[in-house]
């Protein structure tokens, strides 16, 4: 059952787990604070582990309101969209024989199957960035469950709200946002990473962060590329 506390103007969501560690996270898109707890620690004590992380969640809280972003899509004729990090004017045909999306050099074509939709266009270009998304880590799950000596017991690749990935060290389980298809494959290779570690290392501790610069020298600048991108109205910062 979740709960709440309130420090200053500060509220905080509670959120209790069998796990042995806090967890803290602020959310966007409005710097929402959130805490995953074990059952045993009383809110005082959390209160108190929210007040020496106070610096860390305003600085997270501002880089959200500050960081740029884009005009809502409307599926417009020659409106901007960006697969693997690469912008593409919109096309749209109606009355295909499918619905697919076909990539010409500067040209993303929707084509739709009947009449055109403005959700209809949602819901065939969110399954098409799914699609790209596993098959990108179908090439670079092989090699990377062997570097790191971990193997997910289940993928997940969804259109996610408040995160690029996560991972359940519990059931082996990882998830990876198909929203990561519109940004650079480096982003999505650190996404994989971080996610694959954890199943080594459930926390952000000195070790998680030891076996990512080990695994991947350049995770911190991957990291900052993904979160320094102009952000649409269904993205966040990670």
């Amino acid at each position: 059952m979740n709960t709440a506390f309130e420090l200053s103007d500060l509220k905080v969501e509670v959120v209790r787990k069998r796990i042995k560690n806090v967890h803290l996270s602020v959310l966007p898109p409005n710097g929402a604070v959130r805490l995953a707890a074990p059952h045993r620690l009383n809110d005082q004590v959390l209160k108190s582990f929210v007040l020496s992380k106070l610096s860390w969640i305003r600085r997270q809280q501002a880089a959200m309101t500050d960081q740029p972003r884009e005009p809502q899509r409307e599926f417009l004729y020659l409106e901007s969209h960006y697969v693997w990090g690469d912008r593409y004017l919109l096309d749209i045909k109606t009355n295909c024989r499918r619905h697919d999306v076909v990539l010409r050099p500067k040209t993303m074509t929707l084509e739709l199957w009947g009449e055109y939709s403005e959700k209809k266009c949602h819901r065939v270009l969110n399954d098409w960035y799914r699609g790209r998304v596993q098959e990108k880590l179908n090439e670079l799950f092989p090699s990377w469950c062997d570097r790191i000596g971990a193997s997910p017991n289940q993928t997940f690749v969804q259109k996610m709200k408040t995160r690029w990935g996560g991972c359940n060290p519990e059931t082996g389980n990882i998830r990876i946002n198909s929203e990561l298809a519109k940004k650079p494959v480096e982003c999505l290779e650190y996404i994989l990473v971080h996610e694959l570690i954890h199943l080594v290392e459930p926390t952000h501790n000195d070790r998680f962060q030891a076996l990512m610069s080990s695994h991947l020298p350049t995770w911190r600048s991957r990291r900052d590329l993904l979160n320094s991108l102009p952000l649409s109205h269904e993205e966040w910062r990670y």
